[in-house]
């Protein structure tokens, strides 16, 4: 799979001429809506992300983030703002790590398209936990945080928080498989005999559990898509929550795993203090109860390919002009060489450089 520079994906930048818009709306529409807003807005772009531009806006003395759609045609149901501040304001009451949000506004003329406002978290995203000043003490204090947090999403009552309707129940890998094959299609840009091969085979052997499993799952489970504690090894916050829904937690855990399978495979994992795939996999069965999970093959496939829909249909973005992220580009390729590894989990004969 092609990887992404990480430090292209630190600190802020101007903001892109493509996702500039009107300040003075924004502007008028916090001092209305956000509790405790003063002064006059600054605006700054997050340089990382691949889909829903991020601003760090500053006023007052306060920092605040906002998240909108991209401007431009977009796929269908894609960049549902409105789904993630609905999650987001639904765990602020769990043990789940999130960032407090402030408002959210639908109304397409205040900057051009639909967006919400949430909290400033003050922290670290650790970009390449295998690189970096960090001790091994370090990184294993990264992992296992993270594997907590989305043990900890993975075990709330979505009903009592008032999600029992955020995603239809049970079949999630049949229904994911279903949307991103058709959106695959829609933004396919080359022939790839490794994603009709998984097209073809995955739908056919779901495992049986998909059936009835269901959890909120984040959809974009990772290190990176999380902000650490400034000075301690804890997560603070899960980000990123675009593709959240109900459905398989050991799909959303698998999805975090996806790196032993690829660029972590001839990696001195204890050497870096990282843990190994099974301690990994035994740790998370453990915070959730679970004696182990069958068919684990089965969801790393899965989530390499659904990853490399989501990758393909960022390079069509890219083509059409509407991609949020500079490496966006490079997608294209990085969609092609994560299917022929997702087909290699299936067909152990398929030889990865």
């Amino acid at each position: 799979m092609a990887e992404f520079d990480p430090s292209e994906n630190i600190g802020t930048i101007p903001v892109q001429e493509k996702h500039q818009f009107d300040i003075s709306g924004l502007q008028y529409f916090m001092e209305k809506e956000v509790d405790g807003f003063s002064g006059t807005l600054i605006v700054e772009e997050f340089a990382g992300g691949q889909s829903n531009p991020t601003y760090l806006l500053h006023s007052g003395g306060r920092r605040y983030v906002m998240r909108r759609k991209p401007p431009g045609t977009l796929l269908k149901s894609a960049h549902a703002v409105d789904r993630e501040y609905r999650v987001l304001k639904a765990l602020e009451e769990t043990n789940v790590p999130v960032a407090k949000t402030f408002a959210l506004c639908m109304d397409e003329e205040v900057i051009g398209t639909s967006f919400y406002v949430m909290e400033y978290l003050e922290g670290r995203v650790i970009w390449d936990s295998t690189a970096g000043p960090y001790s091994p003490e370090e990184r294993a204090g990264f992992w296992s945080s993270a594997n907590d947090a989305i043990a900890r999403l993975h075990s709330v009552d979505y009903e009592s928080v008032g999600l029992s309707d955020f995603g239809r129940k049970g079949n999630y890998v049949s229904r994911q498989l279903k949307r991103w094959s058709e959106q695959y299609e829609y933004t396919r840009l080359q022939k790839n005999p490794y994603m009709d091969s998984l097209i073809e085979y995955l739908p056919k052997n779901i495992p049986e559990e998909d059936g009835t499993a269901c959890t909120i799952v984040h959809g974009d489970p990772k290190i990176d898509n999380m902000m650490m504690h400034p000075e301690k090894d804890e997560v603070i916050g899960i980000l990123d929550w675009e593709l959240s829904t109900l459905g398989n937690p050991v799909s959303d855990f698998a999805y975090m795993c996806m790196r032993y399978r690829d660029s972590l495979k001839d990696v001195d994992l204890k050497a870096l203090g990282i843990p190994s795939e099974e301690e990994y996999l035994a740790s998370y069965c453990r915070s959730t109860g679970r004696s182990g999970i069958e068919h684990w093959d089965y969801y790393i496939a899965f989530n390499m390919f659904r990853l490399a829909a989501i990758l393909q249909g960022i390079a069509k973005r890219f083509v059409d002009g509407t991609a949020a992220s500079q490496n966006a580009e490079e997608a294209g390729q990085g969609a092609y060489d994560l299917s022929k590894l997702a087909w290699a989990q299936i067909d152990k004969s398929v030889k990865i450089d």
